[in-house]
């Protein structure tokens, strides 16, 4: 897989992130490069610290130490941040059940007074029909499938633009068909608009059929990062039992 021919994403860089809880550290110096575009995927066994990385990276979480920087500046700098569009699809989907799908996906436009509301409304139908969801904007989220909400969240993403996409465990609590439908509109998502995607599963056949490059996370810190195709290929033995998913052969009496 190659990223986007002319992305309108935004390069990120990790340095040295570390962040703990309570005396407990959970990231140890993470440290990465996102190019912009690319789809880069961060697996890992559960409690490796993964949505803790993805919510530093947004934002919703501050990092002890350690730098985060898009396109060469820091986040932390508030006027930094609030120059680029970034979105969040986060695990539960973190639908407001008090509204109704098409007040979900124009939220965002919405609350910022950044469009009258027709145009919102154009916006809205727009997105839904572009993740398979045309005409739902009057139902409640409660009605739709897991599925089906997975993609209102993407679709409350697109009415951003964004330039950078991060997904928390966008499959989990999916069968496998609907797991399959949430993994190409993430595909089609970036590629339609170039969007830099950061992706954090534990799912290892989203991983391999979306990511352009795979950060193997493991109690805090980076194993191993490569392509689909040189993880499987990794001689780490921790690397190798997750993606093969192999059970420790209990000692004979």
């Amino acid at each position: 897989m190659t990223p986007p021919a002319q992305p309108q994403g935004v390069t990120v860089e990790v340095r040295d992130l570390r962040k703990s809880f309570r005396a407990v550290e959970v990231l140890k110096g993470i440290s990465f490069q996102v190019s912009r575009g690319e789809r880069f995927v961060i697996m890992g066994p559960s409690g490796s610290g993964k949505s803790v990385l993805l919510k530093t990276i947004i934002g919703l979480l501050r990092p002890d130490a350690g730098e985060i920087l898009i396109e060469s500046q820091s986040i932390q700098n508030r006027a930094v941040r609030n120059q680029y569009r970034m979105a969040m699809v986060f695990q539960s989907g973190a639908l407001l059940n008090s509204m109704t799908v098409g007040e979900n996906v124009g939220l965002y436009l919405a609350e910022h007074g950044l469009k009258a509301p027709a145009e919102i409304d154009v916006i809205v139908a727009r997105v839904l029909e572009s993740v398979g969801l045309k005409g739902l904007e009057n139902r409640a989220p409660s009605e739709l499938s897991g599925g089906m909400q997975k993609r209102v969240a993407i679709a409350r993403a697109l009415v951003v633009e964004p330039q950078l996409v991060l997904f928390d465990e966008p499959t989990s609590e999916l069968d496998p068909l609907m797991a399959v439908t949430v993994g190409e509109e993430i595909l089609r998502l970036n590629e339609r608009t170039g969007a830099t995607s950061i992706l954090v599963t534990h799912d290892r056949e989203l991983a391999f059929a979306t990511a352009h490059r795979i950060a193997m996370i493991n109690e805090g810190r980076i194993l191993f990062i490569g392509t689909a195709q040189e993880v499987q290929r990794s001689t780490d033995p921790i690397v190798q039992r997750f993606i093969r998913a192999e059970l420790a052969t209990p000692k004979t009496q």
